[in-house]
């Protein structure tokens, strides 16, 4: 293995809280040495000087969407770990609607078959076995057998319906030991909608999804969970409301935790509209978005209250991790009326640089707040030990460097998929190294 200096590196570690110029020497896999100044080293030593680069611990994503198998069209396994890669996702957990799903141990047989395929040094590969047989959500999967293999928890993606069902699956998997995620939306108050209700779905004609579809949701899951007594992280938390309730749950100490997908803390309903005083001045681009149906995601954008919450709620420590939920769709299948437009997009490629610019330069995270729901905590979520910068652990790391531009588009990203509302957009911020041993 090669030995590398970084010299004069800005070197950030939620885990210990440290934010600070250094010099750090990485050799046979792991960290040897991180001081203000290393004078002394071997003559075989590859030095690079990193003055205006960033290095941290590799970040994690708790959950996203797999294509392959089934939908490999969308996106293959590999071109998931090359974009994550190419993100500085060093872990990605991914959920278990493929086709077939990871409801059974066949299902994730033939799942860990196709990761045979993969290419070595990628990032590290985590499974969320199904709750429900098919991912349906009308009947318990074979969690006793899921639960003694691989899979890092229990998540559908989808919404659970039967509260009956909700409960006892908690009852059932308590003395598993495993993570479980759960999102809450009541599909009954969602209908057939579309973006966020309110005066600007009102504006832009389309069907509006009330905030008491999630907090509806919640609320029952909050009481459940209270009753059972297992732990339970919330997926997608999108309203104001729902930052409340989770506020005062962990305020009356139920094991949850939470997490708010990258969009929703950069944009909200008013760039769909392309009429920036709709957005309230914090969607950068408005008009470039206009009716993109891109833009159409499950939950919807909130509204700019919703927003401001989400992004105080993340700060606050309310909410622990922050998710990319990426979702890759064909050209084809984007390319339709919004109402129409399956939702999703695609995030990993995207997440940190246009966090870093639309947070962090703008004074309302700092550069440990935001790595830290990037890194440690969805890995805590996760019930993982997160990766830190510190002398002796292995080198679990990326370089990054938030002033090189590029543009988003098929010859750029790796993903096989390109829905994201910036395609074709200079943005600046790149990963320029990752270390995953």
């Amino acid at each position: 293995m090669s030995r590398e200096l970084l010299q004069n590196v800005r070197v950030l570690d939620p885990v210990s809280g440290s934010d600070r110029i250094a010099d750090i020497l990485i050799a046979e896999g792991k960290i040897k040495t991180v001081e203000e100044k290393i004078a002394e080293f071997p003559a075989d030593t590859k030095v690079r000087d990193c003055r205006g680069l960033i290095l941290g611990p590799g970040l994690t994503d708790i959950y996203s969407h797999s294509g392959e198998p089934g939908f490999e069209d969308r996106e293959t396994l590999e071109s998931l770990m090359q974009a994550a890669a190419a993100g500085g996702f060093t872990r990605v957990a991914i959920l278990p609607d493929t086709s077939p799903p990871v409801d059974n141990l066949a299902g994730l047989a033939l799942l860990q078959q196709h990761i045979g395929n993969l290419s070595p040094g990628r990032p590290r590969l985590y499974f969320w076995g199904a709750l429900t047989a098919g991912v349906k959500g009308q009947q318990m999967a074979e969690l006793g057998e899921l639960a003694s293999s691989a899979v890092v928890g229990f998540a559908d993606g989808l919404p659970l319906s039967n509260p009956a069902l909700v409960r006892r699956l908690l009852e059932y998997i308590k003395p598993l030991g495993k993570s479980v995620a759960l999102w809450p939306c009541d599909l009954t108050l969602a209908g057939n909608g579309a973006v966020r209700e309110g005066a600007v779905s009102v504006r832009l004609g389309l069907p509006g999804i009330p905030a008491s579809a999630e907090t509806s949701a919640l609320a029952a899951i909050l009481e459940l969970m209270a009753s059972a007594g297992t732990p339970v992280h919330i997926m997608r938390v999108s309203t104001a409301r729902s930052v409340e309730l989770i506020r005062d749950a962990k305020a009356r100490g139920l094991p949850v935790t939470a997490s708010v997908t990258w969009m929703h803390l950069l944009l909200n309903v008013g760039a769909i509209s392309g009429d920036s005083k709709d957005s309230g001045g914090k969607n950068a681009l408005t008009a470039l978005f206009a009716y993109d149906p891109n833009l159409r995601l499950e939950p919807p954008l909130g509204n700019l209250s919703d927003q401001l919450a989400l992004i105080q709620a993340v700060k606050d420590g309310v909410i622990d991790a922050i998710a990319i939920d990426h979702n890759p769709h064909t050209y084809e299948e984007k390319t339709v009326a919004f109402a129409d437009s399956p939702p999703g997009a695609i995030g990993l490629e995207l997440a940190l640089p246009l966090l870093w610019h639309g947070l962090v330069e703008t004074g309302e995270f700092s550069a440990l707040e935001l790595w830290r729901v990037l890194s440690a905590g969805p890995a805590v979520c996760l019930g993982q030990t997160p990766a830190t910068v510190a002398p002796g652990v292995s080198a679990e790391l990326i370089l990054f460097d938030p002033e090189m531009s590029w543009t988003v588009d098929g010859q750029s990203l790796k993903s096989r998929s390109a829905n994201t509302p910036w395609l074709g957009q200079k943005i600046a911020g790149k990963v320029v190294q990752t270390w995953i041993y």
